[in-house]
C-alpha cells in the first residue's frame, strides 16, 4: 500500500509537467500556431520570463540558508566526470569529429532552466525552487564551459571564435539574472513592494510558457540521428549523471532537500540548446536533436524513478 501510494505521489508531480508539454506539441499539431510563434516564445522565455524568474525567487531569499558551496562542487564535479567519460568513449570508437561534439555535449547538458526547475518546484515548491535557482545560477557557465570544450577538442583543426563563445557566456541572462538576485539577497537588500508584486504577478507566467515552447519545440522529425548513439548518451544523461551526482554529493555530506535537488537537477533531460550550439558549431545536429528528443520523452520515466527513490528516503 505504501508503494502505491508513494507512486501515485511520483505521478502527480510528474504527470503535470509532461502534460503541458503535450499541450505544447499539440498545439503545434493542430496549426493553432505556428513554429514562429515557439519560437518568438523561447526568446521571451529565455530572455525575459526565466531571468525574472531567478531574480525574484532568490533575491528574496535568505542567502545564507538557501545557497550550498558543497552542493555546487558536488553537481560541478559530476559533469565534469561525465564530461570525460563520454569524450574518452568518443575517442576510443573513433567517431568522427562533429559526431564526437555531439554525442558528448549530449551527454551531460542538461535542460535545467525549462524543465529541472518546473520538476522541483512541483515537488518542492518555493523552497526547492530558490535552491534550485541559485544552483542553476552556478551550474549554467560550469555546463556551457563543457559543452563547449565538447565540441572544440574534436574539431581543433577548424577556427573557433572564442571572442564570440566567451560573450555568449558571461552575457547569458539566466547567469546574469541568478548572480543580480545572489547579490540581492546576500547583501539583504529590500525588495519594494510595488516590484514584490509586479515580479510575483509576471513571474507566473514563466514555468507554464517554457512547457509549452518546449513542447512546441519538439518534433519526432528529429529522430534522424545515430538512434543508438542518441540512445547512449540519453542512458549517460538520465541514468549515469544522477548516480555519479549522488555519490558526489554523499562524499560532501549533502543531504536533505540539498540533495533531492541536486538529483532532480542533474536529472533533467538533454538541452535543447545543444541542438542550437551543434548547429552553429559544426556538430552533428541531426545527432544532436535526436538526443533531444530521446531524452525528453524518456525523461518521464527516469523523473519518476528518482523521485520515488527519494521519496521512499522520506525527501
Amino acid at each position: 500500500m505504501r508503494y502505491i501510494e508513494t507512486m501515485w505521489k511520483v505521478i502527480e508531480i510528474v504527470l503535470p509537467v509532461f502534460l503541458v508539454i503535450g499541450l505544447g506539441y499539440g498545439i503545434r499539431r493542430t496549426g493553432l500556431v505556428d513554429g514562429h510563434f515557439f519560437e518568438k516564445t523561447n526568446g521571451l522565455v529565455f530572455y525575459v520570463c526565466l531571468p525574472l524568474l531567478l531574480f525574484y525567487k532568490i533575491g528574496t531569499a535568505d542567502f545564507s540558508t538557501s545557497f550550498n558551496i558543497g552542493l555546487v562542487v558536488a553537481t560541478s564535479s559530476a559533469v565534469g566526470c561525465c564530461f570525460l567519460l563520454a569524450y574518452l568513449y568518443g575517442a576510443l570508437r573513433k567517431y568522427p569529429a562533429p559526431v564526437h561534439g555531439a554525442f558528448c555535449q549530449g551527454s551531460f547538458r542538461g535542460n535545467l532552466a525549462y524543465i529541472g526547475l518546473a520538476i522541483v518546484y512541483n515537488a518542492y515548491g518555493d523552497a526547492g525552487l530558490t535552491k534550485a535557482g541559485i544552483l542553476l545560477g552556478f551550474l549554467v557557465p560550469v555546463l556551457n564551459f563543457f559543452a563547449i570544450l565538447a565540441l572544440i577538442l574534436p574539431q581543433q583543426h577548424q577556427r573557433t571564435d572564442y571572442l564570440e563563445i566567451t560573450k555568449q557566456i558571461i552575457f547569458n541572462p539566466l547567469i546574469l539574472a541568478s548572480l543580480v538576485g545572489i547579490a540581492w539577497s546576500f547583501f539583504h537588500l529590500p525588495m519594494p513592494t510595488i516590484l514584490d508584486r509586479s515580479l510575483n504577478i509576471a513571474t507566473g507566467m514563466t514555468l507554464p510558457l517554457a512547457l509549452i515552447s518546449i513542447g512546441g519545440s519538439f518534433s519526432l522529425d528529429k529522430l534522424r540521428g545515430d538512434i543508438w548513439k542518441a540512445a547512449l548518451a540519453t542512458t549517460i544523461k538520465l541514468i549515469l549523471l544522477p548516480i555519479v551526482t549522488a555519490v558526489f554529493m554523499v562524499f560532501f555530506n549533502i543531504s536533505g532537500l540539498d540533495f533531492a535537488i541536486g538529483l532532480l537537477m542533474a536529472g533533467a533531460p538533454t538541452a535543447v540548446a545543444t541542438y542550437i550550439m551543434a548547429s552553429k558549431m559544426g556538430a552533428d545536429s541531426e545527432l544532436a536533436g535526436a538526443i533531444v528528443v530521446l531524452a525528453t520523452a524518456c525523461s518521464s520515466f527516469s523523473y519518476m524513478v528518482l523521485l520515488f527513490w527519494l521519496h521512499l528516503q522520506g525527501l
